[in-house]
């Protein structure tokens, strides 16, 4: 036990220090690599990895219009994807019955959904803006900062538990993302402008905070309502936002593009990946958190050098691999561990959210017709056991 000497200052029984040794060494000789690399955290990284390539696949074909077709277009691209959304998310809401129905859900949650869909088209804008006035060094560093600020609101807002492990695997994450930046130095790729570097860091920046907006609303939703509700509304306010800011921003650049089948297919590509990356991401945000699904992205630049490697003759450094590996593996320990909803939150979901499990009844009929009954409604009248599972009372 620690005791005070004569001086007041506190002394340390030295037995302390071997009950923590000793406790440390018990745990690591319990140690079961199975109970740590699971299948479930196979299909994690996995998800997540898949999740980048879309992410490379539209930095192909918007590096393809730029480069070889000189399209300036990046609002048009981004209302093709939200108009896909809609079509059919949006109609999958109009043939819902009771309060899973597009209509009532504009009733009660408009203005939200509102905000959300003016979030997720303006960071997609800013951050393309960004290239006009800084360089892709600062881009892909700063664009990092979206990792801290979710973290900051999912604690805050979706009262998440962080762990000291999942600090220091964000901490790797970024070392990797450094290493990344260090071989674009070496290779000469500090491609971008530099006529305005303060304001087109603080369009990364800005750009940062507004997709840890918008993904935290789209855990919220996905975990507590529903995921087609949440592509639904997003897709029917961004296309009205993005239709609007195009109408009035890009209606010069759109019209002087010089359209031919390859542009058009380009466009195409962009668009689908955007609308399967859109699709896909609730459900892999759903089994983990929107931090882990960031961290996953996080090589999604590495895959569009790997692609740049072959198709725009960049220059291939060492560095990209060790990157690729830095950032895999604080991945990997970032899910390995679970986080843990607070328990003093009224509205955290049961237990067995990491293992992909419903955390409300709601989300077991999400794909078929809605009861009509919340999930506030029907903790009313039952009763959840220690165990997670609903009964009736």
């Amino acid at each position: 036990m620690a005791e005070k000497d004569p001086e007041g200052i506190i002394a340390t029984d030295p037995s302390d220090n071997d009950d923590r040794k000793c406790l440390i060494i018990r745990k690591l000789l319990k140690f079961n690599p199975k109970e740590v690399f699971t299948w479930q955290l196979v299909k994690t990284v996995a998800m997540g990895q898949g999740l980048a390539a879309l992410i490379c696949g539209t930095a192909v074909t918007s590096q393809y219009l730029a480069s070889d077709y000189h399209v300036d277009a990046p609002m048009l691209q981004s209302f093709m994807s939200y108009t896909l959304l809609c079509l059919t998310y949006t109609t999958a809401l109009l043939f819902r019955t009771g309060d899973g129905n597009m209509f009532p859900i504009l009733k009660k949650r408009w203005w939200k959904y509102l905000l959300v869909g003016l979030v997720d088209v303006e960071a997609n804008y800013t951050v393309v803006k960004a290239y006009q006035y800084t360089t892709l060094t600062s881009i892909q560093l700063l664009d990092c900062f979206v990792i801290p600020v979710l973290m900051i609101l999912s604690c805050w807002f979706l009262k998440t538990c962080y762990r000291p492990v999942h600090y220091v695997s964000v901490c790797v994450c970024l070392l990797g993302v450094g290493a990344m930046v260090g071989a674009d130095l070496l290779a000469g790729r500090d491609l971008g402008s530099t006529s305005d570097v303060l304001l087109g860091d603080g369009l990364v920046l800005l750009s940062a905070s507004l997709y840890a907006v918008s993904n935290v609303c789209q855990e919220y939703t996905v975990k507590h309502l529903s995921r087609v509700e949440f592509l639904g509304m997003v897709g029917l306010f961004g296309t009205l936002i993005s239709g609007i800011q195009l109408g009035v921003l890009e209606h010069n650049n759109v019209a002087n593009i010089q359209w031919d089948w390859r542009i058009g297919l380009l466009f195409a590509g962009y668009a689908l990946c955007m609308y399967t990356l859109y699709s896909c991401m609730p459900v892999v945000v759903k089994k983990t958190s929107a931090t882990a699904v960031n961290l996953s992205l996080l090589t999604a630049d590495l895959l569009s050098l790997f692609c740049g490697l072959f198709l725009f003759q960049y220059t291939f450094s060492g560095l990209y691999m060790v990157s690729l590996v830095i950032i895999l593996v604080g991945f990997i320990a970032f899910n390995a561990v679970a986080t843990t909803p607070d328990p003093t939150d009224p509205i955290a979901p049961s237990v067995g959210r990491e293992e992909g499990g419903y955390d409300n009844p709601d989300d077991v009929i999400e794909e078929g017709e809605h009861t009509g009954v919340s999930w506030n409604q029907r903790t009313q009248n039952e009763e959840v056991p220690a165990g997670g599972r609903i009964t009736k009372m």
